[in-house]
């Protein structure tokens, strides 16, 4: 480290985290208890037993093996409350850390599929399990839609209008899944209709394909932010465009390291988007899948990455700036956090 800072995380400054995906973050406890109660097999029943199968223990060969580590948190969302459940906890979990601001995502398709629900009910647990837990544990929280590209136009856009049942909770839509054989641009007329609906978009970029794919979701889809984004390194005026436009990047480092896109926390491009002046932040991206939590990603993964204390407050600080509010909403939650501290 370049200073004797003795926290990373600026303490009188809102935590927040603006990637996560809650069908990524079950808690092992829930597994075992949603598949005993609807007489699921699990390969184990007891929770250390059972990490090895849900969370990352070594790097895998690719992001879609990565993905793969969803299985068994599909498998007992069974019914539309464990959907609701699954949602709540997601947000007692990041009041738990100590976040202030959170943005949840999730794929309705994704999560219905391996139980054939139907993804409108999913959506409606979803929000009704969300806003239950943001008012049970005053924490705000926003709801980012995503569509699963794995899946082709046609069942994405079956899985769009089942989140536009329920547009008002929704903030903002992503693009997830196989980004190199689903490319951005088959997806153009999905993400005309939700402009048009007033949301926000985010797309997952740069991280199994090269800077053309982040320029196709910047260009041809609208984005405001790019998930993860790491080979935008690679093209300079990519990066000179990011930066006068304030593109932000959801980086995501434990997550990069453990799908392969980062050969090592060192070699995150985090620092070089930081110095270039990008509008960087760091998540979690799949918390119950990589075994972290936002504070693990700012005082351990961060500094292996290179970090310094200055540059960790400045990831921090672009969250807030980059976030899907309001100015009044940014305000009222820096009002917040200065009354707690």
């Amino acid at each position: 480290m370049t200073d004797n800072c003795l926290h990373m995380v600026d303490q009188a400054f809102p935590l927040i985290d603006l990637h996560r995906h809650l069908d990524g973050n079950v808690r092992l406890y829930t597994i075992i208890d949603l598949a005993r109660s609807h007489n699921i097999e699990l390969p184990a029943w007891d929770i250390e037993e059972l990490r090895p199968y849900v969370q990352v223990t070594k790097p895998q060969p690719g992001v879609m093996a990565f993905i793969s580590k969803f299985e068994l948190m599909r498998t007992v969302l069974v019914d539309y409350e464990a959907c609701r459940r699954v949602a709540y906890e997601n947000v007692e979990d990041a009041h738990r850390e100590g976040i202030d601001y959170l943005e949840l995502r999730f794929s309705p398709w994704f999560m219905a599929e391996k139980n054939q629900i139907d993804p409108v009910g999913v959506v409606e647990a979803v929000c009704d399990g969300v806003e239950a837990g943001s008012k049970d544990f005053g924490l705000p929280v926003k709801l980012i839609g995503i569509l699963s590209r794995t899946y082709g136009t046609e069942k994405t856009m079956l899985e769009l209008k089942a989140l536009i049942t329920k547009r008002d909770c929704i903030a903002a839509l992503d693009l997830a899944g196989d980004e190199l054989s689903f490319p951005a641009r088959i997806f153009v007329e999905h993400f005309r209709i939700a402009r048009n609906l007033g949301w926000s978009i985010t797309i997952h970029a740069g991280e199994s394909d090269g800077p053309k794919s982040i320029w196709d979701s910047i260009e041809l889809l609208g984005a405001m932010r790019i998930g993860h984004a790491f080979t935008a390194t690679q093209d300079q005026r990519l990066m000179k465009y990011m930066y006068e436009n304030a593109i932000g990047i959801e980086c995501s480092l434990t997550s990069n390291v453990q799908t392969s896109v980062v050969k090592s926390y060192a070699d995150h491009p985090i620092s070089a988007f930081l110095d270039y002046g990008l509008l960087a932040t760091i998540n979690t991206d799949d918390p119950g899948i990589s075994g972290v939590d936002l504070l693990y990603e700012y005082n351990h993964a961060a500094p292996l990455a290179g970090l310094d204390c200055e540059q960790i407050r400045k990831a921090q600080r672009n969250a807030l700036k980059i976030a899907f509010l309001t100015e009044d909403e940014k305000t009222a939650i820096i009002l917040k956090k200065q009354s707690l501290t």
